[in-house]
């Protein structure tokens, strides 16, 4: 009997629907056939309506807002799909919830994100595929393959096209550096670190700027923008210390509370974001904020993981950037 063909099918939560449709086309797929809804007291309901059976599986669904759904969503097809004898089972998690609870913050909290991977491996995910991973050391929380992509040089291209003279690039805290680094030698511009005093989540207080930022157009560069507050108020600080214009980019649009209020109050004068979380309503009618798209980069590392191909190759390739209207 000859041997069924290891086939490649993507399927969708409903965290992000859009993006899990643009990575299909880029891969010239239709997403796999799936229903989910929800029971009157909460739960979800989740089937796959067609064969998984002996097939390379990835499922696309970054763990956002509402985060607890739509982590649940992602174990129940993980669970599903080896249950119905997927070959292999991926997840593809543009953004990955409850990772900036890597470590205990004091002596009676859990590691949540540690948890999750655990939930992870266990539901039945072969591999992980992630984007900006707020902490490197989540790659260890699992035991099984974890690929992290990087969105680094679709910023830098973007950068480039603007052909601003005198930049740099700031981070805004110490934790940033490493990536505010990586991308001022990708432009040979100047770093900054804005080095800031958090007294509790979701709260920040500028201290001080480390580098010269007088007469620089300054791009602010880090993983996740929640609450705006540490963006808006390094604007003003940098603003304060003499940069000519501030923007600031992101992998990660969480933009929570009263985030939108901020940007439009604060001196940054455009906020690029990746297409990782789905804006809601109050940011897709602000101005200031643009989104480019991830759908391509993760097309082609899934495509890579399919053929059994380097994933890390990608970090070397330019990518186009394209701005979602």
């Amino acid at each position: 009997m000859q041997e069924k063909e290891f086939e490649l099918k993507v399927f969708s939560g409903r965290a992000n629907p859009k993006l899990s449709e643009s990575i299909a086309s880029f891969l010239g797929k239709n997403l796999g056939e799936i229903s989910i809804s929800d029971f009157s007291d909460g739960e979800i309901n989740l089937e796959i309506e067609e064969s998984v059976r002996g097939h390379d599986v990835f499922f696309v669904q970054p763990t956002s807002y509402p985060t607890n759904e739509t982590m649940m969503e992602l174990l129940l097809f993980l669970d599903a799909a080896k249950r119905a004898s997927a070959k292999r089972v991926t997840a593809v998690m543009p953004y990955y919830g409850y990772a900036r609870q890597d470590r205990k913050s004091s002596p009676r909290t859990p590691i949540s994100a540690k948890l999750m991977a655990d939930l992870i491996t266990v539901a039945g995910a072969n591999r992980v595929l992630a984007v900006d991973l707020h902490a490197a050391q989540i790659q260890g929380f699992f035991n099984i393959q974890l690929d992290n992509l990087s969105v680094k040089l679709i910023i830098a291209d973007h950068i480039k096209e603007k052909k601003l003279k005198d930049l740099c690039i700031v981070s805004p805290d110490i934790g940033g550096i490493r990536r505010a680094r990586d991308l001022s030698k990708i432009l040979n511009a100047k770093l900054a670190v804005v080095d800031k005093l958090r007294a509790e989540p979701n709260k920040s207080q500028v201290m001080n700027i480390i580098g010269k930022v007088n007469g620089k157009n300054c791009v602010l560069v880090d993983d996740i923008i929640d609450t705006a507050g540490t963006m808006a108020a390094a604007a003003v600080e940098l603003k304060r210390k003499g940069a000519l214009s501030v923007r600031a980019y992101a992998s990660h649009a969480v933009l929570s509370g009263k985030a939108i209020q901020k940007i439009m109050n604060s001196p940054i004068q455009e906020v690029v974001v990746s297409d990782s979380i789905p804006l809601n309503g109050k940011a897709k009618q602000c101005k200031k904020i643009k989104v480019f798209s991830i759908a391509e980069l993760l097309a082609k590392a899934i495509q890579n993981i399919h053929t059994s191909q380097s994933v890390s190759q990608l970090f070397k390739l330019d990518q186009q950037v394209k701005l979602l209207p």
